[in-house]
């Protein structure tokens, strides 16, 4: 009789226990929901469990049926910021989830540039730990992933920021949310899903890939490494398809130095990754990326720069935003820049005035428009330099002009207005200007109000 006792109360508690709400890790306590939008909380139960879930700001409770596929979701509608709260969730369990702050939302992701924390000995936040705690910005930070389909949890959880919590978080994407936090003056939530070493197919769904012959030839073209994983859609499946259901406010992203041997589909493959995470989150939400930083990547190759130009293609998909770092870099032999803030700042910036709509700042760098050939000379006009453009220093520098021979030379170079008039003595018949266009050229083209012209060339002659 004893056993059979003790075998039935294993049948009740196991039951008992199968009947119990769960929940993504994602939703839970210290987490940050999207401010003023309509947000998605979900999880698991048994079929036909009645969910009753208690929303502090509006002080109303709703309720949720679970479905045959023992899965249940609520749409739940936040208010313009605030918290923290406590969501109650109740079934034949309790789930209270607490510390919950309304703010912004923001998805960090990319390869090691985004990855860089102050684990990889970055001074600059270094500086920021004993002054960095800040119960109104939280991490979720998801651990290195991959899986064959895409999965519904990861293994992470949210955490208030401190000195301890920063330490491995994204450099980036920390100084990106502090400044957003300065501004806004609301909660920030930054999750960080990045992987030193990966290229931007792995991000992507596999059928976006596979589907594609253009983008199957370049992916059979990577090369793969012991240090990081490959194949098409394998972190998206594990650290990108389980945040889908999150709302969030965009994405920032900072990757590319792992595609340069493909920069020639990089444009279309990154607007595809672009486009299918909108899809898969049913948002269209602005996805903001920083141009690789001047690397020497070896001689007889212009990869880098082939790569910065379809990083620069990318800004025609709509929603699109880039920052251009040429200036922030003081060591072209180390492809990871040491200068984290202004990156991260640049890219608020860009945030704050582009999605956010905050008037006076200063966040769209000189960017190539057209070219007038007059005269024996080059005239390049430039947009986003409506204050007019300088040079820093006493000669501009990484300006190159050539003939119809394609052998480029250093130009002289005179700035008029928003306008650069190129020239060589030995071109007396010029048909191209490139100025930056190199793996690890540093132009000294600014904007006057202080942003660097972005690289580019302008002419669109073959290169390896």
């Amino acid at each position: 009789m004893p056993r059979y006792i003790a075998f039935c109360l294993f049948l009740f508690c196991s039951t008992w226990a199968s009947g119990q709400i769960r929940l993504p890790n994602v939703l839970s306590s210290n987490m940050v929901l999207q401010r003023n939008a309509t947000v998605q909380l979900w999880g698991w139960a048994s079929p036909g469990e009645k969910i009753k879930v208690f929303i502090p700001w509006s002080n109303t409770t709703d309720s949720v049926v679970t479905t045959r596929d023992a899965t249940w979701n609520l749409s739940v509608k936040t208010p313009a910021a605030g918290g923290p709260y406590t969501i109650t969730l109740q079934s034949r369990n309790i789930i209270r989830l607490e510390n919950v702050l309304i703010g912004e939302v923001w998805v960090c992701s990319g390869q090691s540039n985004m990855e860089w924390s102050g684990n990889h000995g970055l001074k600059d936040i270094k500086a920021e730990l004993p002054v960095c705690a800040d119960a109104n910005i939280r991490f979720f930070q998801i651990p290195k992933t991959t899986a064959a389909y895409p999965q519904d949890d990861c293994p992470a959880k949210w955490t208030a920021c401190d000195s301890t919590t920063l330490k491995s978080f994204s450099a980036v994407g920390y100084f990106f949310g502090r400044q957003l936090k300065k501004e806004l003056n609301v909660p920030i939530g930054l999750i960080n899903t990045s992987w030193g070493g990966t290229p931007a197919e792995v991000w992507t769904p596999a059928p976006e890939v596979e589907n594609d012959p253009v983008l199957k030839e370049a992916a059979t073209k990577l090369s793969p490494s012991s240090g990081w994983p490959h194949t098409p859609g394998n972190t998206y499946n594990a650290m990108i398809a389980p945040l889908t259901r999150f709302r969030i406010a965009g994405a920032i992203w900072y990757q590319g130095e792992s595609n340069t041997g493909t920069a020639g589909t990089y444009t279309k493959l990154l607007t595809t990754m672009i486009g299918s995470w909108r899809k898969t989150w049913q948002q269209d939400f602005p996805f903001y990326l920083v141009q690789i930083a001047p690397f020497r990547y070896g001689p007889g190759t212009l990869k880098g720069a082939l790569l910065r130009e379809a990083q620069t293609a990318v800004l025609t998909y709509p929603r699109t935003g880039m920052t251009v770092i040429t200036d922030l870099v003081d060591d072209t032999t180390n492809i990871h820049p040491q200068n984290k803030h202004d990156v991260g700042a640049r890219l608020a910036n860009l945030a704050l005035a582009d999605t956010y709509g905050k008037q006076g700042i200063i966040y769209r760098y000189p960017l190539y428009e057209k070219m007038e050939k007059k005269d024996g000379r080059i005239i390049v006009y430039f947009s986003h330099a409506e204050d007019g453009l300088k040079i820093r220093g006493d000669k501009a520098t990484a300006f190159f002009i050539a003939g119809a021979d394609r052998q480029f030379v250093p130009a002289d170079v005179k700035v008029d207005g928003n306008k650069v008039i190129v020239s060589a003595k030995g071109v007396k018949q010029p048909e191209a200007v490139r100025f930056g266009f190199g793996n690890s050229e540093i132009g000294n083209l600014f904007s006057k109000s202080g942003l660097p012209a972005g690289p580019f060339r302008t002419d669109h002659w073959e290169e390896q």
